[in-house]
């Protein structure tokens, strides 16, 4: 192993659990950021080298990186801040890794940045955490079960627990891609599409979850894996009203309307304005940084991959199971960066999880990271 693994981020929470995570499975990645002195202190208790850089510098983020480097970047928001770290990978030719779950920067990585990256033989493996890889994956083994009839796979993710799950960073990026263009699938080519267009209940649990639409990287991904697909859909319900923890639901005369409902309801509506956009984040920069720790011990995840033919018909349906959102992505981010440190990847562009490790290798690093088959 020649190369390293250079961790933007670690000063803040899903960073530093990925550092952390780094270290665990016996890497020492080079901490790189801004504050020298907070990330010496980090380095010090964690055995890993520093650098000073700026992310959001094409030029500084370049100084580190080679090609046979892999760079993890967890500083989001993605859309604002993550396009500095992509650029300098790509021109540089280095293995990128990050932790974005925002769709419109998924998109551009696969449509925008993949036939540079082709070019300059960067591997580029975006949202490789908690969104996306479990319904990549969890879509992958339906597929492998369901077989050539395959048509169409649905994707549902789900959270379950209560208390206050999302960090500061999290609400922050969800805040930055209201209003923001998703994508879906549809006749075998990636389509514009507002998120929250449509709304897909799944049984997890044995209990209704109603999901909200939204573009992830499983719409790039598994046509690779079965060019007959002509439509993929991606489906949020960490607020639906059934199960979710939290409790937050609205009445109507109807009865009890989860909030992927009023998402759903509103999904037409115009963008919010930018005053309204910078109040929200005003706000949610004075939320707590972290999550509540109780909170997220009693949380899991909980995704479901469903596969039918050209009729509707079910063919197939493969659940996965994890801890918290925040330990599998900061697993899953270490298992992948160091598996492409000490084995490579497979490809060069923009790549999605099974095409580049393969998918015993990526089942197996994901049953590492607690992603398993309840």
């Amino acid at each position: 192993m020649s190369g390293r693994i250079v961790l933007f981020g670690a000063t803040g929470y899903t960073g530093g659990r990925t550092a952390e995570a780094l270290v665990g499975r016996g890497v020492q990645p080079v901490l790189a950021g801004r504050d020298a002195a907070r990330l010496a202190a980090l380095g010090g208790r964690l055995g890993c080298p520093t650098a000073t850089a700026d992310v959001t510098d094409v030029a500084s983020v370049g100084g580190l990186v080679g090609p046979d480097d892999v760079l993890v970047t967890t500083v989001g928001p993605f859309a604002r801040l993550g396009g500095a770290a992509l650029a300098a990978a790509v021109s540089t030719g280095a293995t990128y890794l990050d932790s974005t779950g925002e769709p419109p920067f998924v998109r551009e990585v696969f449509e925008l940045q993949g036939p540079a990256a082709e070019r300059s033989g960067a591997r580029l493996l975006t949202a490789f955490g908690h969104d996306y890889v479990p319904g990549v994956l969890a879509g992958a083994l339906a597929l492998r079960e369901a077989g050539e009839r395959a048509a169409r796979v649905d994707v549902g993710y789900f959270l379950s627990g209560r208390g206050r799950w999302f960090s500061r960073g999290t609400i922050t990026s969800l805040i930055g891609i209201a209003g923001s263009p998703g994508h879906t699938l549809r006749h075998g080519a990636v389509r514009t599409e507002n998120a929250g267009a449509r709304l897909r209940t799944y049984e997890v649990d044995g209990r209704p979850r109603a999901g909200v639409s939204i573009g992830g990287v499983e719409q790039f991904a598994l046509p690779r894996l079965q060019p007959g697909l002509r439509t993929v859909d991606v489906h949020l319900g960490w607020f639906g009203a059934q199960g979710d923890g939290s409790r937050r639901s609205l009445r109507s005369p109807a009865g009890r309307v989860g909030i992927s409902g009023v998402v759903h309801a509103t999904s037409r509506l115009p963008a919010p304005p930018a005053p309204l956009l910078g109040a929200l984040g005003a706000l949610a920069g004075r939320l707590p940084r972290d999550p509540s720790a109780e909170a997220l011990a009693g949380c899991r995840s909980h995704v479901v991959a469903e596969v039918f033919d050209d009729y509707g018909t079910l063919l197939a349906r493969t659940r996965l199971t994890a801890p918290d959102p925040y330990a599998l992505t900061a697993d899953l981010l270490a298992w992948g960066a160091a598996r492409a440190l000490s084995h490579g990847v497979t490809g060069t562009g923009a790549l999605d999880p099974v095409g580049a490790f393969g998918l015993g290798a990526l089942r197996e690093g994901a049953a590492s990271a607690g992603l398993t088959s309840p």
